[in-house]
């Protein structure tokens, strides 16, 4: 059993090595011709200069936090500790380097990327992959050594010993605290960033000007370019870095309640770290199996890697539960809970992941009947478009939903609780592999705009179209996954919150309780507004500025002047880094003034508000936004062919209605509806962590 204490750090640093080589193999790839180094020089400067200002700020807020926390749990009581304001900034830290160190990489990534599609696509998407591995592998290994260290801190110096345990496991949430503070600023900030960019360049360029994607006449295109790592490569690593966090932690905090571990017995609160040592692992081996032939599909090679690792570690999930678990079970709550049950609830979890992953798939993908039927009513215009896509996206909500019921009905009926959190770490355990395959669709995506940008030859756009393909699916299901995680987590959650807390049920009935349902199911629709409004009056300001060089910059639509880039990478990150804020404190102030002026209770029907009506429109936005992005495309390779046989190619009014569609799209998926997971579970973080002050308070 001691050994196993040490498991998690060992393959956290297993992580971060396998990262480390990935980035040296990336770096040591030819990155092309002067063209190319110049345009990915812009790219790297933009994206690196973004993040810089962007924790800047944030460190202001993490050392404001911090003491706050600091000083609230002072003093001689059980189970508080001025600790915690540590665990928050490790939290916090760890984070912010995972957001770095993959970023770093994905911009040196990209241009590697185009490079090597002027040999083979083999060749490219090893590349691609390379890149985003490094990012899977910094999240995981960063994430898992963070937590098992100060594991290992509390429990063996700081509050050594039986009685020490509770206060370890309740400082340890600070450091979940910490890594959702700085996801949802990332995901806010950088959604707005991308999204203001993309938006104005496609509007101006594309349907005012005609120009093409990825046009270097296009002043927008290095912002759009930029913008492609900030919010899904940076904003997604942060996304799943603090699912991955919250949901072994919500296992630890609700594996202490186990019988055995009043005994002596630390499996229940040890397995979690070891159920993420072991998806490191899997995650490892399952990279080696990514791998396709020129004229072969990608999609086939990514699966293969994700799906395959997510098969092995079912396996492991029994073997480590067998070999941890208490051998004649242990009472979890009401339930007796035996080393099969926890295995059984482990596995609901990956097998609930892919499940809503596969279905965000079938809505959002290219050729599939969902997408075909908004290209379809694209032929009537604007605003039969938009109808389209609305109509897809709530609809879309329906079977990813019935799937997270399903899962949390069947972890629960044979572990609990703790099943339920236990399966959302099932979900999550192969993170490494399931970011790499999604890092890996910006990557491929800046690696086609290079391509044109620069002028290669037409295969190599073919070869790079064909990756960035395949990544607007992978972005499609690793979109789905983050939610359906997130759902999971956020039970997880809610269900330590309420141990915690010392809450055994929650009663409709009284008209705070029923008071805090309403006011969390209206908080993401307030969240998403703000996030949705901040995309707008950004991408106004955008439009304009790109209106004005067409105008005044003689020779710009000719091709003989060239853009004014700088100055529209400046305007995507101020509107970024102004708007983030006010989303990112209504999510932690808002449970915070709930629990102390209304209580327990009514902080619980707070956070099932937010949960339930947050998941749903997460889903609705991100799957509408996804099904409208690749309606566009199908006008953009030969041209889509309606069911009546007519043929509307690029640049046709059915083509112009379509991007209209994906304009709206581009904050629902890429901004508000990512941003809401985190929403979600930061509430929920911020409550646990609260949660022994309320109970104080009684």
């Amino acid at each position: 059993m001691d050994l196993f204490i040490y498991a998690a750090p060992v393959a956290a640093f297993m992580a971060l090595i396998f990262a480390y080589l990935k980035t040296l193999k990336v770096n040591a790839q030819d990155a092309g011709t002067d063209d190319m180094k110049a345009i990915a020089a812009l790219i790297r400067e933009g994206a690196m200069a973004f993040l810089a200002r962007e924790y800047k700020v944030l460190g202001y807020f993490v050392v404001l936090v911090a003491g706050l926390l600091a000083v609230a749990n002072m003093g001689d009581r059980e189970g508080h500790s001025p600790v915690i304001a540590l665990a928050f900034v490790v939290g916090a830290l760890a984070s912010g380097l995972a957001g770095y160190f993959g970023m770093r990489v994905a911009t040196s990534a990209n241009v590697r990327t185009t490079a090597a599609a002027r040999t083979s696509l083999e060749k490219a998407l090893d590349v691609a992959f390379s890149g985003g591995t490094v990012m899977g592998m910094s999240v995981v290994g960063l994430a898992l050594l963070g937590l098992s260290g100060l594991y290992l801190l509390f429990t063996q110096v700081i509050f050594p010993g039986a009685d020490g345990m509770a206060t370890s496991i309740n400082v340890l949430t600070g450091f979940s605290m910490g890594a959702s503070s700085i996801a949802l600023f990332a995901r806010v900030g950088g959604g707005i960033y991308t999204k203001a960019a993309d938006v104005g360049a496609d509007l101006v360029g594309k349907v005012e000007s005609g120009l093409p994607e990825d046009d270097p006449r296009n002043p927008a295109v290095i912002a759009d370019n930029v913008g492609d790592n900030v919010g899904d490569v940076a904003g997604m690593g942060a996304d799943l870095f603090e699912s991955y966090v919250g949901a072994i932690i919500g296992a630890m905090v609700l594996g202490y309640g186990a019988t055995a571990v009043q005994q002596g017995n630390l499996g229940p609160i040890i397995l979690p770290l070891a159920i993420a040592a072991g998806g490191i692992v899997c995650s490892i081996l399952g990279t080696f199996v990514v791998r396709v032939k020129e004229g072969g599909n990608p999609q086939l090679a990514l699966d293969a890697g994700s799906f395959g690792a997510a098969g092995v570690m079912a396996g492991v999930t029994f073997l480590l539960a067998k070999m941890l678990w208490p051998e004649a079970g242990t009472q979890l709550g009401t339930q007796h809970v035996t080393w099969i049950n926890v295995g059984i609830a482990t596995v609901i979890g990956l097998a609930t992941g892919v499940a809503v992953g596969l279905i965000t798939s079938y809505y959002c993908s290219m050729g599939k009947t969902p997408v075909n039927s908004i290209a379809e009513q694209s032929k009537t215009g604007y605003a039969t478009n938009i109808i389209a896509g609305l109509g897809l996206g709530m609809q879309s909500t329906a079977m990813p939903i019935l799937c997270i019921a399903a899962g949390v009905v069947g972890a629960a009926y044979f572990a609990g609780l703790y099943g339920v959190a236990i399966a959302a770490l099932g979900m999550l355990s192969t993170t490494g592999i399931q970011l790499a395959v999604d890092a890996y669709g910006p990557i491929a995506d800046n690696a086609g705009g290079i391509a044109e940008m620069s002028h290669q030859k037409k295969e190599v756009r073919e070869r790079t179209d064909k990756l960035d393909a395949v990544g607007n699916t992978t972005a499609a299901i690793g979109k789905g996954f983050a939610i359906g995680s997130a759902a999971m987590t956020a039970l997880a959650l809610f269900a330590a919150f309420s141990q915690q807390a010392n809450i055994t049920g929650i009663d409709l009935s009284k008209p705070l309780v029923m008071a805090g349902v309403f006011v969390g199911g209206m908080l993401p629709f307030l969240f998403s507004s703000m996030a949705m409004s901040a995309v707008g009056e950004a991408a106004m300001e955008m439009i304009e500025e790109v209106r004005r060089q067409f105008r005044e910059i003689e020779g710009l639509l000719e091709g003989t002047a060239k853009p004014d880039t700088a100055r529209c990478v400046d305007i995507s990150t101020k509107a970024a880094i102004k708007r983030m804020v006010l989303p990112g404190a209504l999510a932690v102030v808002t449970p915070v003034v709930v629990g102390f002026t209304m209580g327990a209770e009514a902080l619980g029907g707070l956070l099932a508000g937010v949960t339930v009506t947050g998941v749903c429109l997460a889903l609705f936005m991100s799957n509408a936004g996804g099904a409208w992005d690749n309606a566009k495309k199908s006008f953009e390779g030969g041209g889509y062919t309606m069911k009546d046989g007519s043929v509307h190619p690029k640049g046709s009014e059915a083509h112009n209605a379509a991007v209209v569609g994906d304009t709206v799209g581009d904050p629902f998926k890429d901004t508000a509806g990512p941003s809401l997971n985190i929403l979600v579970k930061l509430m929920s973080v911020v409550a646990l962590v609260i949660a022994p002050l309320i109970a104080l308070a009684k």
